[in-house]
């Protein structure tokens, strides 16, 4: 099959990790595959480098941003059209907000030009764009292009069953059109264990004691990501257990608001921050900690949940969107957003024992290896392609 993927942004994130293990696995399949992309901008760091070397193409689009603007938007669609026309895919598959109404809309349009019903469209969708912590009038305006973007749509890829449900309850598309596949993870590189030393050197790295529990938290330093929590919950439980660190790997435009934050609190020796660290990093940065605690208010199904089960690490997430497709009482706890006292309590239960991390963490290894395997996400989106092809 000729297959085009657009995305937005290659910036450090779930989405375009998935993306990219999709890209490139359809290629070593024998797919002809080819990328499409804008530049990617911001604190978030990039992966260009990941598609160094691989069997597909990549095309950058300078225009493509993720900021609203109807003229860079209007010159990007003009573009992705000239190169869907050029290279006259069997499929489009679009992710990310931006990407997946531009791409949809252009491939559609394209419907029959070179093949008949062909190109057909597919978009994954790893979060949407409409939630409760924006205004209703934004919400109101995504939704009615989601909807409109759903018109020139043949299926979607919802990366937990909780999306396919959001989208449906607010009138996106119809239940035959969903397929859920969990977005995949580089497994080896989590599974392998890593040796003490490295474990240890990594803690030194960032002042922390051999001894001490860690609770580690993968997220940019951005609104809705739940560090507000975090840092509060630290503040009482830094009382009770002084052998208790934080680590917070990421950055993002509320890094130093938060370090200041954490300054005046008297915490500064309490949680530490990394900054951005690369993709091949994460497995230590989550072996060399304790416990996973994810307080974001809006995820598809955060990609940070099941690697640190891989890692035979319990998690801790607020119930949002798909977490509760991966955390429950056998591999870690599932507590109310924005609940600081239930996050305080268990996040104490798991400082507290041992033993409790160590069976939650081999039990939520065990619930994700197979779920979340590259081979099998492919496997779907494969099926979901030829699916398509016969029609």
């Amino acid at each position: 099959m000729r297959i085009v993927h657009i995305i937005t942004r290659l910036i450090l994130g779930g989405a375009q990790e998935n993306t990219l293990i999709t890209c490139n696995l359809l290629a070593e399949r024998g797919h002809d595959v080819t990328l499409i992309t804008g530049p990617a901008i911001g604190p978030e760091g990039e992966l260009f480098d990941q598609t160094k070397n691989q069997k597909y193409d990549v095309i950058v689009l300078d225009k493509l941003r993720r900021a609203v603007d109807p003229v860079k938007d209007s010159i990007s669609y003009c573009q992705i059209k000239k190169h869907l026309r050029r290279i006259q895919p069997d499929i489009v598959h679009t992710h990310s907000a931006k990407a997946g109404i531009l791409g949809r809309f252009a491939g559609y349009s394209l419907k029959g030009e070179w093949t008949e019903n062909l190109p057909a469209t597919v978009h994954t969708i790893h979060g949407l764009a409409f939630h409760p912590y924006q205004s209703r009038w934004l919400n109101k305006f995504y939704v009615a292009i989601e909807k409109s973007a759903a018109k020139r749509t043949d299926l979607f890829i919802s990366v937990a069953d909780a999306m396919t449900k959001q989208a449906l309850a607010a009138g996106i598309g119809q239940p035959e059109q969903f397929v859920t596949a969990y977005s995949a993870i580089e497994e080896e590189d989590f599974l392998e264990l890593i040796p003490q030393g490295q474990k240890n050197d990594f803690r030194r790295k960032y002042e922390i004691p051999e001894n001490a529990i860690v609770l580690i938290t993968i997220a940019r330093l951005f609104m809705l990501k739940g560090h507000d929590y975090i840092i509060e919950s630290a503040r009482q439980l830094s009382k009770r257990f002084e052998n208790a660190f934080w680590l917070f790997v990421g950055d993002g435009n509320l890094g130093d608001h938060y370090k200041e934050q954490i300054g005046q609190l008297g915490l500064a020796d309490r949680i530490k921050f990394t900054g951005l660290l690369p993709p091949s990093e994460i497995p230590l940065a989550i072996q060399s900690s304790d416990i996973l605690v994810h307080c974001s208010l809006r995820e598809g199904l955060a990609r940070t949940l099941p690697q640190a089960m891989l890692c035979g690490r319990p998690a801790i997430s607020f119930d949002v969107d798909g977490a509760k497709e991966v955390v429950n009482e056998n591999t870690g706890r599932l507590i109310e957003p924005k609940n600081i006292e239930q996050l305080t309590e268990a996040s104490a239960e798991l400082i507290e024992s041992e033993d409790l991390r160590r069976r939650l963490g081999e039990q939520g290894r065990e619930s994700v290896k197979e779920k979340f395997a590259p081979d099998g996400m492919v496997d779907t989106i494969e099926a979901v392609y030829r699916k398509l092809l016969k029609r």
